[in-house]
């Protein structure tokens, strides 16, 4: 469901940033309410540098310095913020066929991300040459459906983490796309596929009642939509009952802003994705109000340029 369904169904302002006729700005304020500023990437492929001209639309666009300064923007003017990423880190430049990632984390931990999941793109060195990196990586990895317990990577990627900002207890998971037939499999090992839908309402549901948290984030590699039944964040997110938000990639879909799904509850669970290459920057404002835990979601992604 898209923007101006979930406003009619809602009531809340979203792309104007207003909530019964007032700005998010004067309501942030108030004591009885706490604003998150959610920041996000997915699908970067090593894109280090802006796109060169000639790039077609992407010249100019892109590169970490510019993105980094974004992120510092909004963390000075943010009452709280996180900054996650939906997997693909690497492979697209010869920065990685020289590197092995290095760069790229050692750039995303000076970034301060808070966490990011797995994607294909991930094992294209091996699992060996993922552990190789570990030295670098300074922020946390999820992913719920991947069992890598006879690999190399056991004990290093998180199932789920609670983050705590102010007052807010906000839990984070990921999922990843079936690896079969996507990635050789002397990359990716005794690596265990696991059905994603299942393990989502379950992970979600446990950081809802058991965490306690406010608000549950499922960072998702598996695509945004299949014209078939292949398990996407459309689908996690109809057939879930406990997710807010579903921060995408693997699918490369550019949105201009989050659209709106409803859950088996009838409750929206919102979706985002910011294409590839790094040449947006997704950005989700949330108003949370302390005695109803009402929210308000306001989302405008933005182009790095």
């Amino acid at each position: 469901m898209k923007r101006r369904k979930f406003l009619e169904r809602t009531g809340m302002g979203v792309g104007l940033g207003l909530l019964g006729g007032f700005p998010l700005d004067a309501l942030a304020a108030g004591p009885e309410l706490t604003r998150l500023t959610i920041l996000h990437t997915n699908d970067v492929h090593s894109r280090i540098e802006p796109f060169p001209p000639g790039s077609g639309d992407n010249s100019g666009k892109g590169g970490y310095a510019r993105r980094s300064s974004m992120v510092n923007h909004y963390r000075s003017k943010s009452e709280h913020l996180l900054l996650l990423d939906a997997g693909d880190i690497l492979q697209g430049t010869p920065y990685f066929n020289l590197f092995g990632g290095e760069l790229e984390f050692k750039l995303m931990s000076k970034m301060g991300y808070d966490a990011s999941t797995i994607g294909n793109h991930e094992f294209d060195a091996g699992i060996d040459g993922l552990v190789k990196q570990w030295p670098h990586i300074r922020f946390p990895f999820v992913n719920s459906n991947y069992d890598f317990s006879d690999t190399a990577l056991a004990g290093k990627i998180k199932e789920s983490l609670v983050v705590e900002k102010g007052p807010l207890k906000i839990g984070i998971f990921g999922l990843g796309i079936e690896l079969v037939g996507l990635v050789p499999e002397k990359f990716y090992g005794n690596t265990r596929y696991l059905d994603p839908l299942p393990i989502a309402d379950e992970i979600s549901g446990r950081l809802k009642r058991d965490e306690k948290c406010d608000y549950v984030i499922c960072l998702s590699h598996l695509g945004y939509q299949y014209s078939s039944e292949k398990v996407s964040d459309v689908v996690v997110a109809r057939n879930s009952e406990n997710i807010d938000l579903i921060i995408g990639g693997h699918t490369h879909t550019y949105m201009e802003e989050a659209v709106v799904e409803w859950n088996k509850k009838d409750r929206p669970v919102l979706i985002n994705q910011v294409g590839r290459s790094g040449t947006m920057l997704g950005k989700i404002e949330l108003i949370f109000e302390k005695n109803r835990k009402g929210k308000c979601e306001t989302c405008t992604n933005l182009w790095v340029k």
